[in-house]
Order: structure tokens, then C-alpha cells, then sequence
């Protein structure tokens, strides 16, 4: 069984390592195409979000390192593996996209006003139209693509940093919105393009939430949803020799699912048996939920103590 999840984790790591290595050339590729088409085509937009898009090689780099370091296991140090760098990484992507949007809706909020005081923004060069639709369709691809590798292996890095792609490609569909407001409605509708950015940082927010929260109540070892607290205490329950159990405490770390009881077993039982019986509640947790670490404490059951008596978490 131990072999068995140390190959999913290597397995899991080697797919992160691809998905993140396809985010770093495609934003590389996506930067250095905004910023030429955003100086020579006459787009401070465009040129805005090759800036952004070199962030996002910096974002890139830190998931790498993150699930690089995650891929190595437990040893001496790390008795419970590196499971909370991802979910570290998945943090400082929250992070940055609050950074991110906030600096959108500030830039975005002093063009609308510029705009009131009747200042007038340049047309843009076709071409700026075309990098954006590009740039969109990549980071689409992007999202959808990480998501799908997320959902298959579990992992919470991949997950948020396929958010990040999403967000990615909300933000230039605002640009997008803006340039092609620029070019096509006149003059006075170029306002559009600070008013896209201003929506779009909001939505940004809004991902930032969704994916830090979760992150944050790891970091702080939250315990495991409520339902699959009862799944434990069902499985354990259902085993044969399990007299009743207590002291059930539960929390993640990245894709591992740590959890420590006490359960009760006839005071004549063998070690062996008893140890056979808290090897079976492993293997029935890791079949229901994944990857699964317990820590079992075996303790005689006496019968007359009311206590012991349906003992629950």
C-alpha cells in the first residue's frame, strides 16, 4: 500500500511539473507578443497585460518550485511529506491575483476618470486586436487543460494555478473588449476599456477568494469536511473487533488526508489481530477517500464504562 501511494505521488508530481513547464512557455511566448504588439501597434492595453502576463511567468516559476519540493516525499525531516507546499503555492497564487486585480481596478478606476475630464485614448493597431484573441484562446486552452490534470490527480496547486489561467483570460478578455471598443465605437466609448478592467478585477477577487480560503484553512489545519468525518466513522464502525472509537482528529495536508483515533478492541485480542484490524481500517479510509496517513491508537474495551459506550469523535 505504501509503494502503491508512493507511486501515485510521483505519478501526480510528474504531471504537475508538465502542466506548469506548459504555463511558463506559454506566458513567456504570451509576454514577449503583448509588449512588441502593445509598442509598436500604439496599445498602452495590451501593453498593460504583457506587463501582467510577466507576472505570470513568476507565477509559473513558484508553482514549479513549489511542487518540485512536494514531489519529494517524506524523509527524516518531513515525516508527512511536503503535501502543504502545494497547498503554500496555491496561497501565494490567491496572493498575487488580489494584487493583480486591485492594481487593475486602480489603473482602471484613474482612466475613467481621465475619461470624465475629457481626455482621449489613442486607437490602436489591428494587430492589437488579433494578440488579444490569441492570448485568450491560449489561456482558455490553459485553464481547461490544467483543470482536467488538476481534477485527475488531486492536486490542489494544479487546481488553483488552473484558476489563475482563468483569471488570466478573463483580464485580456477585458483588454480585449477595450481595444476593440477603441477601434470600432469611437472616441467617446474607449471608456469601455477601464470599465472592462474595473468588472474583470472584481471576478478576479472572486477567484482569489475561492481558491485562498480553502488554502488558508489547511495552513491552519482545519478539520476535514463534516462528511467525510462521518465516512471515517462509518468505516471504523463497520470494522469487526472495533468495540467503538474516540478522539478522531482529522486534517489535510496537500493531497494526503491525515487521521489520528483512539479505538476500543476486547482487552483479550492478539497484537496481531489488533494490528490486522487497524491495517483494514487503513485500507477501507485510503478505498473511500485517497490518499490517507492514520495514526491508530488501540485501547482495551471494558464494557461497564459508559463512556466507551458508542464513543465518537
Amino acid at each position: 500500500m505504501e509503494e502503491s501511494t508512493h507511486n501515485d505521488l510521483v505519478q501526480r508530481n510528474r504531471v504537475e511539473k508538465r502542466c506548469t513547464l506548459v504555463g511558463i512557455g506559454s506566458d513567456i511566448g504570451l509576454s514577449v507578443m503583448k509588449i512588441a504588439t502593445g509598442l509598436l501597434g500604439h496599445s498602452s492595453a495590451i501593453l498593460a497585460d504583457g506587463i501582467h502576463s510577466i507576472s505570470d511567468t513568476v507565477t509559473d516559476a513558484l508553482v514549479y518550485a513549489m511542487v518540485r519540493l512536494s514531489g519529494k516525499g517524506p524523509d527524516e525531516r518531513y515525516r508527512y511529506g511536503r503535501g502543504k507546499y502545494e497547498t503554500l503555492a496555491a496561497f501565494l497564487i490567491s496572493i498575487i491575483l488580489v494584487v493583480v486585480a486591485l492594481g487593475l481596478m486602480i489603473e482602471g478606476a484613474q482612466d475613467v476618470w481621465s475619461a470624465l475630464q475629457g481626455r482621449t485614448l489613442e486607437r490602436p493597431h489591428n494587430m492589437a486586436l488579433i494578440v488579444g484573441i490569441i492570448a485568450v484562446v491560449v489561456k482558455e486552452g490553459l485553464y481547461h487543460y490544467t483543470r482536467l490534470k488538476g481534477r485527475d490527480t488531486g492536486s490542489a496547486a494544479l487546481r488553483a494555478y488552473a484558476w489563475h489561467h482563468r483569471a488570466d483570460a478573463l483580464s485580456t478578455s477585458a483588454t480585449l473588449l477595450g481595444v476593440a471598443g477603441a477601434m470600432f465605437l469611437g472616441e467617446q466609448w474607449r471608456v469601455l476599456d477601464p470599465l472592462a478592467a474595473i468588472a474583470v478585477s472584481v471576478l478576479i477577487l472572486v477567484l482569489a477568494y475561492r481558491m485562498g480560503r480553502p488554502a488558508v484553512e489547511e495552513l491552519l489545519e482545519v478539520s476535514l469536511p463534516s462528511d467525510e468525518q462521518e465516512c471515517i466513522a462509518t468505516i471504523v464502525t463497520s470494522i469487526p473487533g472495533v468495540k467503538a472509537f474516540h478522539n478522531l482528529r482529522t486534517r489535510r495536508n496537500g493531497n494526503l488526508r491525515v487521521v489520528d483515533m483512539h479505538i476500543k478492541v476486547d482487552g483479550d485480542l492478539t497484537v496481531t489481530r489488533s494490528h490486522d484490524i487497524t491495517r483494514e481500517i487503513e485500507r477501507q479510509l485510503s478505498e473511500s477517500l485517497g490518499e490517507v496517513m492514520t495514526n491508530i491508537h488501540v485501547e482495551p474495551y471494558h464494557g461497564n464504562n459508559e463512556c466507551e459506550k458508542g464513543a465518537r469523535p
